[in-house]
């Protein structure tokens, strides 16, 4: 009997060493099918959309009969009198989203490179999260913060601007997207090896010298996503412009003037005034796939550029 014990002993440990093996084995099938369901979902929604937008745009070109020449070469928007022109709406986004790009590249860059290189640890820590809260601030709060403050300033500074114009829609989107473009660029300048940095102090460069002929530009391909990725979230805002920019699809360069963008006319014509099935109801979808497209072509390029320009260190 005492012969037995130990041999009992080892096979009752390799038969529970074989139990917990099994059960991970399980438990890791369980979490991965969890992951490609999650995966499928997104893939499938993904899709879905795409689907819809692409079917009722059809019905806007075949059953309304509107033209595509019409649609992407005309330059008047005026649905209610058949007029299918989406160039003054893509104007208006145009024209919102580089004001807001003016706004935000310089000054988040900026921000960026001071939390990066100049800024001391506590001041970092504390400076980037208060930033960050930026981004959590509903986008109808910088609408209102837009119409009753921005607004009337630019008003009183230029009296024959619009009460709503297209400069306060930018500043306030200029505002909204800073939070992307901080938060990404000094992630990516911190990212710079450290070596580059004492290689170059060591040929004897100043603090600005390394930062500026040195760290930027190591980092610049980085800091092109951030930017890319920004105007790519100032294309589809809507809130904001919707109540900042007003109502009036119009060709323009002048910030001054009221315009409307394809997002702020997708919220005005979705709310349930307009019939089912109307002519006026689908350009809802004909406009929400020129913003689709729009969108995807920047992504595009973004990745041209950025694969363009990587920079690879060991």
């Amino acid at each position: 009997m005492d012969t037995l014990t130990p041999a009992t002993s080892s096979t009752s440990g390799i038969d529970q060493e074989s139990y917990e093996r099994n059960r991970r084995r399980r438990m890791e099938r369980i979490i991965r099918a969890l992951l490609m369901g999650c995966a499928i979902i997104s893939v499938v929604t993904t899709v879905g959309i795409v689907v819809l937008l692409l079917f009722e745009s059809l019905k806007f070109f075949l059953y309304d009969g509107v033209s595509i020449t019409e649609f992407l070469t005309g330059t008047v928007w005026a649905p209610q009198n058949d007029q299918f022109g989406i160039l003054p709406l893509f104007c208006g986004t145009m024209l919102v989203t580089v004001g807001a790009a003016i706004v935000a590249m310089p000054l988040g860059l900026g921000t960026a490179i001071y939390l990066s290189e100049y800024a001391s640890p506590i001041v970092r820590e504390t400076v980037k999260p208060a930033l960050e809260i930026l981004a959590g601030i509903p986008s109808v709060v910088f609408g209102y913060l837009a119409i009753v403050v921005i607004a009337p300033y630019i008003h009183d500074l230029f009296p024959d601007a619009d009460p709503a114009n297209a400069a306060a829609a930018a500043i306030v989107v200029g505002f909204m997207i800073l939070p992307t473009v901080i938060s990404l660029s000094e992630d990516v300048l911190r990212a710079v090896p450290r070596s580059l940095r004492e290689g170059a102090f060591a040929l004897g460069a100043t603090k600005y010298d390394v930062t500026v002929k040195v760290v930027v530009p190591a980092a610049l391909s980085g800091i092109m996503a951030s930017f890319l990725l920004a105007i790519s979230r100032a294309i589809g805002e809507t809130m904001a412009v919707t109540l900042a920019a007003g109502g009036t699809p119009r060709i323009t360069l002048n910030p001054l003037r009221s315009i409307q963008t394809m997002t702020a006319y997708i919220v005005e014509k979705a709310q349930g005034e307009n019939p089912y099935g109307t002519v006026e109801y689908r350009t809802i979808f004909a406009v929400g796939l020129t913003l689709f497209v729009s969108t995807m072509l920047l992504n595009l390029v973004a990745q041209w550029i950025l694969g363009r320009m990587r920079e690879k260190y060991e």
